[in-house]
């Protein structure tokens, strides 16, 4: 036997098959959670309003300060709207009171959908966030909703 026979055909190593099908399959797990982006033809229109002063607090920097996203009659009261292009739910829990939240789930990174009977869901895996302080209402997630900071001046809500 020589040396030329021990070599195997040529072709792609069973190491790269392996990593190649393992990276394919956290591409669809990934894509799969990642959500569309564009939420907010999907999110809860409103009927009510009010005209009050009170913005979210913390650390969401998913989009542009000083954009302006809604207005305050856009919001309804006991509930909100979710903005997919900014990543934001905007919330109005009491009248006049509005919060902002990131719009993507603590658990694994979708985009929640939509704000009802004062919670946002996530469908993914039917996370339940507070319309009030983004706390989880019903899991898997773990973690609330960080808050985005957004102002209210007059009738228009904008970003912080």
């Amino acid at each position: 036997m020589t040396s030329a026979s021990l070599n195997p055909a040529s072709g792609p190593a069973r190491r790269t098959v392996v990593a190649a099908a393992g990276a394919a399959g956290l591409a669809v797990a990934l894509t799969a959670c990642g959500g569309s982006g564009d939420d907010s033809s999907d999110a809860q229109s409103a009927t009510g309003g009010g005209s009050a002063s009170s913005g979210g607090t913390g650390g969401g920097d998913n989009a542009a300060a000083g954009a302006a996203l809604t207005t305050t009659a856009d919001i309804p009261e006991g509930g909100g709207k979710v903005f997919g292009d900014e990543k934001v739910v905007v919330t109005q829990p009491a009248a006049g009171d509005f919060k902002a939240f990131s719009a993507v789930c603590t658990h694994q990174g979708c985009a929640v959908k939509s704000v009802q009977d004062g919670v946002i869901h996530c469908p993914c895996h039917n996370s339940n966030f507070s319309i009030t302080d983004g706390s989880v209402k019903s899991g898997p997630a773990t973690k609330a909703l960080p808050s985005v900071p957004i102002k209210v001046s007059g009738d228009s809500i904008t970003l912080a």
